[in-house]
């Protein structure tokens, strides 16, 4: 009877953000970056299940916009990523994992060590969790505009897998295009570019402050 379900209303869009009890929670894995918990949860009618997660500390990211040159382009990098052995065209982004530490001042310092870049007008474009079967990692998604170049002598020494990372403009368009006809298949440039190009065709109406609170997130909760 799945095609005699009602109809959603605008206001009934909305996740519904709330745990199930937690009967008992160890920590199974405790790893360089990020750890894995093993919890029991009660779901009430469909009883006790036990679930392995990774616990993530969440994650920022830049889509850096540039409207001086005729049309709208959106700074790419390309850096390796060994789990699907793939060099990856990316935003700028970041884990949140220096305490104390705002979103979105995270953000601006992602965006300034690994592209040089400052940004004089900053918007929420998009939130998302990344594989919410698997791990509690929460995203959000900048848009930054006013852009300029970090002095050089402020500028930060990348090294590692940072260091030595292509970096380019693209037509917003092209990205798209590029997402749409499967040769981008980043999760955050993906929702990123398509947000975008939304946003913008509905006069930018759509974007959020920066400071907007945070309730998916599963450590920030409600703060700012």
């Amino acid at each position: 009877m799945t095609l005699a379900a009602p109809t959603a209303g605008a206001e009934e869009l909305v996740d519904r953000i709330g745990s199930r009890p937690v009967r008992a929670s160890e920590l199974a894995l405790h790893g360089a970056v990020w750890d894995v918990r093993r919890e029991t949860v009660d779901l009430g009618e469909a009883g006790e299940v036990v679930r392995e997660y990774v616990d993530h500390p969440g994650a920022v990211a830049v889509l850096a916009l540039r409207q001086d040159r005729g049309s709208d382009e959106i700074l790419l990098i390309q850096q390796y990523r060994h789990p699907v052995r793939v060099h990856e065209w990316e935003l700028p982004a970041g884990l949140l994992d220096v305490d104390g530490e705002a979103p979105w001042v995270a953000a601006a310092r992602e965006l300034a060590e690994e592209a040089d870049l400052r940004a004089g007008r900053w918007d929420l474009l998009a939130d998302y969790v990344a594989s919410p079967g698997g791990m509690n990692e929460a995203l959000r998604i900048y848009l930054a505009r006013d852009l300029s170049d970090v002095p050089e002598g402020e500028r930060h020494d990348r090294e590692h897998e940072e260091a030595g990372m292509p970096v380019r403009w693209a037509r917003l368009e092209d990205a798209v295009d590029a997402v749409l006809a499967g040769r981008i298949r980043n999760a955050t440039v993906v929702i990123g570019v398509l947000s975008a190009l939304v946003a913008r065709d509905r006069g930018w109406t759509t974007l959020r402050p920066v400071d907007e609170p945070w309730p998916a997130h599963p450590r920030l909760g409600h703060a700012r």
